[in-house]
């Protein structure tokens, strides 16, 4: 009986262990955190606390710079700028209070020296605070190095003094006013070990609108990207109205807040992987986001290679022959390389070459064109020769030539054909024409002879 009794008291202990295993399994940072949020079991909270490095990323904020700080879906930080100013910005630490909600403050030098106590207040109620330049200038980007080195350690000194100069107070973060980034000024930053905030979405609090419309920018922008920074000023009566619902809604959407701090000798930086700074890292499947890193290595030998000589060059080249003989530089020794060799042709067959009488004319032979050995022309050339020239067969025909004279051209002469007291007469062939014509060749005597008789023609 005894035993039974045990055996039920142990069932029932392992029962309840359990159940408050699993209770603790399933609790989320929300309900934990509403615990420590007196006064109001429902708040909103600070999920977690992540400490940052100034120096290994000191660009952040996507409206900007490809980094942003290292949050898990649904974390969104809170950044407030150009306070501490009295009438607002009491009323906004009164709300992130009543939610428990810590955030990071850019204070204006000039604000923090006319509202000290201001600057205090957001210590003291565990909010991160850095600088915002001293005087508010939206012309940084334009700025030389001298006048932004004034600007910004005039803000750092303005807000110091308001903490009584201690240092471990101020984090090393600033944003430049009005997101007016450039060159000199991040440099600058750089070098002091400064962190430049930009921001993942703003909510256009500054703007002339309505807290409805500041209200609906911030959850929008922050639903399209699911994490981030978010920028408000707490010197804005729009964002004190809107800044209510806000909270409550990222609340009732699961999204969870993130208070940043630097990192300091006796608080390290939160361990993080690279693609965590990025707002959409590269996915797991692509292989590059898992080969492991390059080692920096050390190079043992630094040897130099031996500089080339200038018998390694092809000194074909005319331009460089010349130059180095300029510059008095030595002849070269050609290198042993082989030279290509022009490949010897075949030997080609020839034909013999004409001998020279193959193309000789003899000077007594008549020539006379294919189309004179017609016999049409043959009987024309018989019927001319018949009479004398002066007889008056021989006039009628000159006649004819003189009355057309475009036939007479393609008309065999009367007397081409008959011996004339020159001598003989030889044919030559016709410049240009397609008939056959028979040209004498006359003695001066007989020239003269048939140009008087053409003339009495």
């Amino acid at each position: 009986m005894i035993a039974n009794v045990l055996v039920m008291i142990r069932k029932r202990s392992r029962t309840v262990i359990g159940a408050a295993l699993l209770g603790c399994c399933f609790m989320t940072p929300q309900a934990a955190l509403a615990v420590d949020c007196p006064g109001n079991p429902n708040a909103l909270g600070t999920s977690r606390t992540i400490v940052v490095d100034p120096k290994e990323h000191p660009r952040i904020g996507t409206m900007q710079y490809p980094e942003t700080l290292p949050l898990a879906d649904h974390e969104v930080v809170l950044t407030f700028d150009d306070g501490p100013l009295p009438k607002y910005s009491n009323q906004v630490l009164a709300i992130l209070a009543s939610q428990c909600v810590k955030a990071t403050f850019f204070t204006i030098g000039s604000q923090a020296r006319f509202n000290p106590e201001g600057v205090r207040k957001l210590i003291a109620a565990g909010h991160t605070v850095g600088t915002h330049s001293q005087n508010h200038p939206l012309t940084m980007n334009k700025m030389p190095l001298e006048r932004v080195k004034q600007e910004v350690d005039d803000g750092i000194a303005s807000t110091l003094a308001a903490l009584n100069g201690d240092k471990s107070k101020l984090a090393p973060f600033f944003r430049i006013p009005g997101l007016m980034r450039a060159e000199i000024p991040e440099a600058y930053l750089a070098s002091q070990g400064i962190q430049v905030w930009s921001a993942d979405f703003p909510a256009d609090d500054w703007r002339h609108i309505s807290p409805q419309r500041v209200y609906d920018l911030a959850i929008q922008r922050i639903e399209a990207k699911h994490k981030g920074i978010l920028l408000l000023h707490d010197i804005q009566p729009r964002t004190v109205a809107a800044l209510p619902r806000i909270l409550n809604t990222l609340k009732e959407r699961g999204y969870r807040i993130v208070h940043v701090v630097p990192a300091t000798p006796d608080r390290p930086a939160t361990p993080t992987e690279p693609q965590q700074w990025f707002m959409h890292p590269p996915t797991e499947t692509v292989a590059t986001t898992r080969w492991p890193r390059i080692p920096n290595f050390v190079f043992t030998a630094t040897r130099m290679l031996p500089a080339p000589v200038f018998a390694d060059l092809d000194w074909r080249d005319a331009d460089i022959l010349d130059h180095a003989q300029r510059a008095r530089i030595g002849v070269p020794v050609r290198t042993a390389w082989p030279q290509p060799q022009v490949a010897q042709l075949a030997p080609v067959s020839t034909l013999p070459i004409p001998a020279a009488d193959v193309f000789r004319v003899p000077e007594a032979l008549d020539l006379t064109l294919l189309a004179a050995r017609s016999a049409t022309n043959r009987r024309l050339a018989q019927r001319a020769a018949a009479p004398a020239a002066g007889t008056p067969r021989a006039q009628a025909i000159s006649a004819r030539q003189a009355r057309h004279p475009k036939q007479a051209a393609h008309q065999i002469p009367a007397a081409a054909h008959g011996k004339g007291r020159g001598g003989l007469m030889h044919v030559a062939p016709p410049a240009a024409s397609n008939a056959s014509v028979h040209v004498a060749k006359r003695t001066p005597r007989a020239e003269a002879s048939a140009a008087g008789k053409r003339v009495q023609d």
